[in-house]
């Protein structure tokens, strides 16, 4: 498991093999169905959680597929302890973790495999460090994801269920996920993420104490009381009159962020690049914190802006009658509840330069929609992988990335030149850094494209290009050594499987249905 700061960590204890469970010596290869104990554990600015998961996995096509999951238990969900305001207690909350191990009835070394989402303030490299030490136990089972606001947009939307839904959708779908210190908006079309952005709103921004007085105050809250009128200050008081005027600022601000026909907000409160889209929407959900007021699943506040911003909303949505939809998953929708392992063997045709590049672990996987029509498009092929690295955070080129393609078209030169150039400017951020060009085709062309882009090409870092492995979006992937005799390397994909399978949660999302509406009702 890579340390959640971007530093390698072993992948496997001493003595362990490859292709085992740590916790339960099995090996994947002898093995159809697999029943795997697993665990995500999302840590946040504000909160921190932990879902347990039994998951049934059966081989189909060499790739175990999850069949059927239970969930084994539901953590407490605890305000994330701090030492000072940007420094996490890890003492206090290894303490929390383990409560909610007990709580659920399992110890460490019971859970096969299981990711770990780091967001906000937990990203911080101090913070990263400590929370690393308490889950170094298990480096090679879980898989550490360090999300950024636009790759924890992508998380909340598949997490929540919305992704699945807009498949079923005439128009675009926007997801929000409402924190305690940021709102992330996603733009779902036919089962794909079209488009993130990120705003410096949330739940946690001010806090008071039980006399009102400011106890915890972002910046972001600060630059919201100026735009009021407001002085606000640590220690200063903060009425609820006061408190409700900041939260219907922030509601209104998110409308104009996400409406067609507003006035665009203030470009300081952007915390990415403005929203690509601006609707109009077919429907709208909302997931994290704020969620849980919004929906009435939560009534009692924490002293902090979460209950008033969402009356806030409540309120507007309804003037506007905008089509609102209660997600499958509401604050849990950024914990993925586990990692799926399946081993393959690669395709024969591969090529690997210089062998002593492997073995690679716990290699994120880009797996963009490549537009590989019958004349290539190099500065096509590029924006769209570039777009990809974006929205999931891997655009500083920190650590390798795998790009995950399907060949289409024959392998002329004239193509693969174009292709290879396309690929090479928008895998740069990446290259630059040192780290092998790591591509993975599902058909026989992995040597081919190798050696293009060695000896065509040039590329002076590593290559490793090989064929016959399928992968998709938020996989994780281990390449071994070279199999000797075979010219074949062994593959271990981690699959990040959200709280909801795609099939409950578009059923649960049509049972519910969009909802205009009114000021009358107690609930979204």
């Amino acid at each position: 498991m890579p340390a959640p700061d971007g530093a390698a960590s072993p992948d496997h204890a001493a003595g362990e093999q490859p292709g085992r469970f740590t916790a339960a010596g099995r090996h994947l290869v002898a093995e159809d169905q697999l029943e795997l104990t697993s665990v995500g554990i999302d840590i946040g600015s504000a909160t921190s959680h932990l879902l347990f998961s039994r998951l049934e996995l059966e081989r189909q096509d060499g790739r175990y597929v999850l069949v059927r999951r239970a969930v084994l238990h539901d953590s407490a969900i605890g305000l994330t302890p701090y030492l000072d305001d940007t420094t996490i207690d890890g003492a206090a909350l290894g303490r929390f973790i383990h409560d909610q191990y007990a709580a659920a009835g399992l110890r460490r070394a019971d859970v096969d495999t299981g990711a770990l989402i780091l967001t906000g303030v937990a990203l911080l490299r101090q913070n990263a460090r400590a929370i690393a030490e308490l889950f170094a136990d298990e480096a090679g089972r879980f898989v550490a994801v360090s999300a950024g606001d636009q790759l924890e947009a992508t998380l909340a939307a598949h997490g929540s269920g919305a992704v699945a839904r807009s498949g079923a959708c005439a128009g675009p779908l926007l997801h929000v996920d409402i924190g305690g210190g940021t709102a992330k908006l996603a733009v779902c079309r036919a089962g794909q993420v079209s488009a993130v952005a990120a705003l410096d709103l949330g739940a946690r921004l001010l806090v008071v104490d039980a006399a009102d007085r400011i106890v915890r105050l972002e910046p972001a809250a600060r630059r919201i009381g100026a735009a009021l009128g407001l002085d606000l200050a640590l220690g200063g008081r903060a009425p609820l009159a006061v408190r409700q005027r900041l939260a219907a600022w922030m509601a209104d601000a998110l409308l104009a962020a996400l409406a067609s026909d507003a006035e665009p907000v203030p470009a300081w409160l952007w915390r990415t690049a403005p929203l690509a889209e601006r609707g109009p929407w077919a429907e709208i959900s909302f997931s994290g914190g704020v969620a849980e007021f919004l929906y009435g699943r939560q009534a009692a506040g924490f002293g902090d802006l979460g209950d008033l911003l969402a009356a806030a909303l409540r309120e507007r949505l309804a003037a506007h009658a905008l089509p609102v939809r209660e997600p499958a998953v509401g604050i849990r929708a950024t914990v993925l509840g586990a990692s799926q392992y399946t081993v393959q063997v690669s395709g024969s045709t591969i090529y690997v330069a210089p062998p002593a590049v492997l073995p690679l672990r716990n290699v994120p996987v880009v797996a963009p929609r490549l537009p590989l029509g019958p004349e290539i498009d190099a500065a096509a092929v590029r924006a769209t992988i570039a777009a990809t690295l974006e929205r999931l955070d891997l655009a500083g080129g920190e650590r390798p990335v795998a790009l995950a393609l399907r060949w289409e078209g024959s392998a002329s030169y004239r193509r693969l030149c174009a292709f290879a150039a396309g690929v090479l400017e928008g895998l740069a951020p990446v290259l630059a850094r040192g780290h092998p060009l790591v591509l993975v085709s599902d058909g026989d062309i992995g040597g081919l494209l190798g050696l293009h882009f060695r000896e065509e090409q040039h590329v002076a870092n590593a290559v490793v290009s090989i064929d016959g492995i399928e992968l998709r979006e938020f996989d994780y992937i281990d390449i071994g050594a070279l199999l000797p005799g075979s010219g074949a390397v062994p593959v271990v994909i981690k699959s990040l499987v959200f709280p909801s399978g795609t099939q409950e949660a578009a059923a649960a999302q049509e049972e519910k249905g969009p909802r205009n509406l009114g000021p009358s009702r107690s609930r979204l």
